[in-house]
């Protein structure tokens, strides 16, 4: 029984120890740099407007209004729910996926669709489309809102990032930010 105890000791203080340092101290600061480094990315990379927050860089909304610049679809109940994030787990010979894809496409217009319009993300919450696929909806969100296309088309080019490192991927827009441009200059 003593030799027991002997071992376990140690055993235990080492137990401790370590969750202490690596479940307390270590988290404790990492948040911490994190907040004096990345404050923005740390919080949750909030957008605001004056001191309302409107929704976050990182994840999609829900914009359906013809004047606004619509998203990939989100498969999430309701859209776009973080508390949800998912897929749909359809395969691709699922009737039920193939029958959203064109009914999504068909939405979209008659000309060929960008994939991500028509197909939902692995996430159902990204914030991003191709800007080929802004570009796509410039006519109709200039008509809704009574404006030129160029001045549309600018709003969107002011949440267009580059790709990555400037050769990987392509270029894509941040739909929140774009909408938010968009809503500055009916404002």
């Amino acid at each position: 029984m003593n030799m027991l105890l002997s071992q376990l000791r140690p055993a235990l203080t080492l137990l401790c120890g370590f969750a202490l340092l690596l479940g307390v101290a270590y988290p404790l600061l990492m948040t911490g740099i994190a907040q004096v480094i990345f404050a923005g990315q740390a919080n949750g990379s909030l957008l605001r407007q004056g001191d309302v927050i409107v929704g976050s860089s990182l994840i999609g909304q829900n914009f359906t209004a013809p004047g606004y610049l619509h998203a990939r679809p989100s498969v999430t109940d309701p859209a776009y729910n973080a508390a949800s994030s998912g897929a749909s787990n359809l395969g691709p010979s699922s009737a039920s996926l193939l029958a959203s894809v064109r009914e999504r496409a068909a939405a979209f217009g008659s000309a060929p669709v960008p994939s991500e319009m028509a197909t939902a993300s692995a996430s159902g919450l990204d914030p991003h489309i191709t800007a080929e696929a802004a570009i796509r909806q410039v006519p109709r969100i200039a008509e809704a809102r009574g404006l030129t296309p160029e001045v549309v088309t600018n709003a969107i080019g002011s949440a267009t990032s580059g790709p990555a490192f400037g050769f990987v991927g392509h270029s894509i827009v941040n739909v929140l930010k774009a909408n938010l441009a968009l809503d500055a200059l009916n404002g």
